[in-house]
């Protein structure tokens, strides 16, 4: 492990010198990232988390990365339904782990973000500079409804999003006060202390995937998590996703890089998976929430045709909610991953049907397979 000291080179790298970046994604939801009505999903509790992040974290993965959820989608089992607010649920998990960085993911538009700095300061001292930040500008209408917030047109969320980054960015870096005259935000006097841990900035990452979303990543951020609809069924979309990305920070003179997520169904044999796959992910999906997705997405038989609407169902099932399916014994789920990291993606944020009963596995026989490797380092 590198020494600690919370240089952005230490954060970037989440203080180890494994090559493949790997955490768990969505455990602060209810049945994680697999709409799924089989019993053992995933339920979201809070010693289940606590149960999970000690795991992983004596294991040797590099970071939990939640999301920000808050309303379920409906269906047999209300998808993510129940969840555990992300930065509290940070700050719970910094406080009982020593490696692994731990994300807080912020929704800007509902943050006023001298409020968001703040908090996450706070958690930076807490996990002494092991704090990311995951912001998100929201596209769920029915969420924003909760709030009597009104969704900006798609470009101008990313405007009101650039001036929120601003403010936070000068709250941690300013000495006295300072004032901010935008677009969208007005603040006259500001300050915030302390800043935060060892004087350099939080793990900063975003997943827009739109060109706009992506350009404000590119500007931003250290990290940008791709999940576009080539790199949830493809190993070599990831690989044209991350050369483009890449290219196009070259351009702005900045580095970034890249993320993308994945679910993970690994058994002693392929069959075992692949069967436990489709009873997951097919036989036993949750249709009507992943109706209340797509729905939300403004995807119905009425916009695309019936015919169409189906196949973008089972896609949705198949890939799209939990990423691309790592589905195999150790071996095949090992030698994909090694095979993204070979395209040039820096980490991926996995998820399982059931975490605790699972990542134990994952652990004992695919890390041990990247470290061999030369993609993970021995703890």
């Amino acid at each position: 492990m590198l020494a600690r000291s919370a240089s952005m080179r230490n954060r970037i790298a989440m203080y180890n010198g494994n090559a493949l970046k790997i955490g768990l994604f969505g455990a602060n939801c209810s049945s994680g990232r697999s709409a799924t009505k089989v019993p053992e999903r995933w339920a979201a509790s809070w010693p289940d988390c606590l149960a999970l992040a000690r795991l992983a974290d004596d294991a040797g993965l590099d970071f939990m990365l939640p999301i920000a959820r808050w309303k379920g989608y409906g269906g047999d089992t209300d998808f993510h339904g129940r969840s555990l607010e992300t930065i509290a649920w940070a700050v719970g998990l910094l406080c009982a782990t020593e490696r692994m960085t731990v994300f807080g993911t912020v929704h800007a538009p509902l943050f006023h973000p001298l409020i968001a700095a703040k908090e996450f300061v706070t958690a930076d001292h807490i996990g002494e500079g092991r704090v990311g930040v995951n912001i998100v500008v929201g596209w769920n209408e029915g969420e924003f409804d909760m709030f009597g917030v009104k969704q900006r047109e798609h470009d101008a969320r990313y405007d009101y999003a650039q001036e929120w980054i601003d403010v936070v960015k000068l709250a941690w870096s300013r000495d006295g006060t300072f004032d901010f005259d935008g677009q969208y935000l007005k603040l006259k006097g500001a300050r915030a202390y302390p800043k935060p841990y060892g004087d350099n900035r939080p793990l900063m990452m975003n997943a827009g995937s739109s060109d706009v979303g992506q350009a404000f990543a590119l500007r931003n951020c250290d990290a940008f998590f791709v999940a576009t609809a080539g790199s949830r069924t493809s190993l070599a979309g990831n690989a044209a996703k991350v050369a483009e990305v890449k290219a196009a920070a070259a351009k702005l003179g900045r580095q970034i890089e890249v993320f993308t997520v994945g679910q993970v169904i690994c058994r002693p044999t392929q069959g075992e998976a692949e069967d436990y796959y489709r009873h997951v992910n097919i036989d036993n999906a949750d249709w009507g929430a992943i109706d209340g997705m797509l729905a939300n997405k403004s995807i119905t038989p009425q916009t695309i045709g019936l015919e169409e609407y189906e196949k973008k169902r089972r896609y949705f099932a198949a890939n799209a909610i939990g990423g691309y399916p790592f589905v195999g014994t150790p071996d095949r789920v090992a030698a994909e991953l090694a095979m993204i990291s070979q395209a040039g993606v820096r980490g991926i944020g996995l998820s399982f049907v059931n975490y605790l009963a699972e990542v134990p596995y994952f652990c004992d026989e695919v890390l041990p397979r990247l470290q061999r490797a030369g993609l993970r380092v021995a703890r």
